[in-house]
């Protein structure tokens, strides 16, 4: 069951909620709710209007943050080698990160993402990070070690879909052997038969 954004929580400080949207398993799970109150205390808000791209694919500035989706969906597309345009890898809303290896090593963004809706996020810097690590190093290194383990879950997933897809092409490709063996008749059939 999805966390309610801070629209569907008006009871409840935007903070309070943005800290919940961290701990849910879409964001930092392993992080605790103590922990992430600290966290969202250094990171700032952002409205990104409908439409808007925010972040390009291959980018090279300006990625040294991550950010919570608090409210509204985002597109996350990725580049098609030997295609035209992109393609939709995945929608988001309340509850996501994103960015998460950007905030660590302001590498190229590996995807394109646009507001669908109007978004309201909650952006932490790297700046904002060793703020945070110097002023409370034991939640710093808890926040780390929360992002440190999403990162090795994706890279987990990614490792068996590779291998899954390595399965499929490799049945594919017995399957095209079979197929030009019995028209160039290798295939248990001896060429003067027909």
């Amino acid at each position: 069951m999805p966390m309610p954004s801070i629209s569907e929580r008006p009871d409840l400080p935007p903070q309070e909620v943005a800290a919940r949207l961290l701990v849910t398993p879409s964001a930092l799970d392993d992080l605790k709710l103590a922990d992430a109150k600290r966290v969202v205390g250094y990171m700032k808000p952002q409205l990104i209007s409908a439409g808007t791209v925010f972040i390009h694919e291959g980018e090279l500035r300006g990625n040294d943050y991550m950010m919570l989706i608090l409210e509204g969906d985002i597109s996350v597309e990725s580049e098609m080698p030997g295609a035209d345009g992109s393609m939709v890898v995945n929608v988001i809303g309340p509850g996501h990160l994103i960015g998460e290896m950007g905030v660590l090593d302001g590498s190229p963004r590996s995807a394109t993402c646009a507001a669908i809706t109007d978004v309201a996020a909650a952006v932490l810097s790297r700046a904002a990070l060793r703020r945070l690590l110097k002023a409370d190093p034991a939640v710093g290194a808890r926040l780390l070690l929360a992002i440190s383990k999403r990162m090795a879950d994706r890279l987990r997933e990614t490792t068996r879909k590779l291998r899954t897809f390595a399965q499929m092409n490799k049945a594919l490709q017995q399957e095209l052997q079979v197929v030009m063996n019995s028209r160039t008749g290798r295939g248990g059939r001896s060429s003067g038969e027909g």
